[in-house]
């Protein structure tokens, strides 16, 4: 089944099974996070509902929510929080504002356990890249994560080369069609 686009903050009437969602993929190795950190996504899901050009793609079938991608477009006054101020140290402010501002930026992308293998995650990107403005989109990932890692590689995303001597925590991708790699 094709992923459907929700825009902004209608999302929000699927919170609860997108929470339950998050909670499943990302309570596991590699992620490990904890019933903090996953309540906090419940929080953070509203808030980023009414950023500027928020969207989420869905794959649903009749078990529920298969998985699901959030994203936005990513503002010039680039954010320090969370991993940012490891991609801006990465990066430098000249290749943020080059490659980053104003693309889409893919924040979370989880596919449940019982979805993976079938082209869901694959799916999922395709359907909220698929507008991306001048076909500009990026996310990043844990280094550590080496499955994740390899996934989106082998989906043709291209990760960008750290600035000398700035190699960090985090992995930046541009999408396959990103000009900018």
């Amino acid at each position: 089944m094709k992923p459907v686009i929700c825009y902004g903050p209608t999302v929000l009437d699927l919170a609860d099974e997108l929470l339950d969602a998050y909670a499943e993929v990302f309570s596991a190795p590699p992620w490990n996070e904890n019933e903090e950190t996953i309540r906090q996504f419940a929080g953070r899901l509203t808030a980023d509902a009414r950023r500027t050009g928020f969207r989420t793609a869905l794959a649903q079938s009749e078990a529920g929510v298969d998985g699901f991608a959030t994203g936005w477009l990513t503002q010039a006054a680039f954010p320090a929080d969370r991993g940012y101020a490891q991609v801006a140290a990465q990066l430098g402010p000249d290749r943020v504002r080059e490659l980053l501002v104003g693309a889409l930026e893919i924040d979370e992308l989880a596919v449940r356990p019982y979805a993976r293998g079938r082209g869901t995650g694959r799916a999922l990107l395709a359907e909220i890249t698929a507008d991306a403005p001048a076909r500009r989109a990026w996310l990043l990932t844990s280094r550590t994560a080496t499955d994740t890692v390899a996934t989106y590689h082998r989906l043709g995303w291209h990760e960008v080369d750290p600035l000398p001597g700035t190699h960090n925590a985090v992995v930046v991708f541009l999408s396959p069609h990103h000009p900018g790699h």
